[in-house]
């Protein structure tokens, strides 16, 4: 952020062909792009994330790690928690089963 210079606003932002970054945010459509682009390189099949893959990913991990979903609606801008729930994966699918203490 230091080399940047970005002090307050979005953290992610465009970077244009002088390599000058934006005061705006990136839009959803480029972060679905970059996703997509850094799954693949990593081997995967990019079919199935997105934008939103990084989203669920943030509600996810700190759904598990008991943060209340006040908070993280806070983040993600999730205006109820049926909403959040739909964003919120089964990431604790070992977690109190007895298969798991295995793992």
């Amino acid at each position: 952020m230091a080399v940047a210079g970005i002090g307050e606003g979005p953290i992610f932002r465009p970077v244009n062909r002088h390599s000058r970054v934006a005061a705006e945010r990136l839009s959803g459509e480029a972060v679905s792009l970059i996703v997509k682009e850094r799954v693949t390189a990593a081997g995967m099949d990019p079919a199935g994330y997105s934008g939103p893959s990084v989203r669920a990913g943030f509600a996810t991990s700190a759904a598990q790690q008991g943060v209340s979903s006040f908070k993280i609606r806070a983040q993600t801008g999730h205006r109820s928690d049926a909403m959040l729930a739909r964003y919120v994966r089964d990431g604790a699918l070992f977690v109190g089963n007895a298969a798991g203490a295995l793992l």
